[in-house]
């Protein structure tokens, strides 16, 4: 099974519609496919412009490692050389954080991640896990 363009627009959508129902800050929502390429960005007015970049990164991270932002904290907490050396190896371009949600099938294969910005990490995770359960997929924090 794989993230269609549909499902990542609902994904993207009903994390918004979560963010503005919690009052968060503006949200920056990405959401990207097995091999980490982006199928659909959306930033919402007032968001600052950088968003896309930390968005990216929290997915980017949790589907390369398949290894989820929650997971990936304490992984940095625990063996900070370890995310060091991770980060050198993709370029920078990871964010060991909550708000970068793996998303699975429902056999538990990694299908892409879901990275959500704005807030603080774990209110953007939360907000991010509610649009992918209203998608009908399935997101680890």
């Amino acid at each position: 099974m794989a993230v269609t363009l549909r499902k990542a627009r609902t994904i993207i959508r009903k994390t918004l519609e979560k963010g503005r129902e919690m009052e968060l800050k503006p949200l920056s929502v990405v959401v990207l496919d097995a091999g980490g390429h982006v199928i659909a960005f959306e930033r919402e007015d007032g968001a600052a412009p950088g968003r896309f970049a930390i968005a990216h990164g929290k997915a980017y991270g949790s589907v390369m490692l398949g290894m989820a932002g929650t997971a990936q904290m304490q992984r940095a907490e625990a063996q900070a050389y370890f995310m060091a050396a991770v980060n050198g190896v993709y370029g920078g371009q990871v964010v060991p954080v909550p708000g970068g949600i793996l998303l699975r099938d429902r056999k538990g294969a990694i299908i892409g991640a879901v990275g959500v910005t704005g807030d603080t990490s774990d209110n953007d995770a939360t907000a991010g896990v509610t649009g992918i359960e209203e998608a009908g997929l399935i997101g680890e924090i």
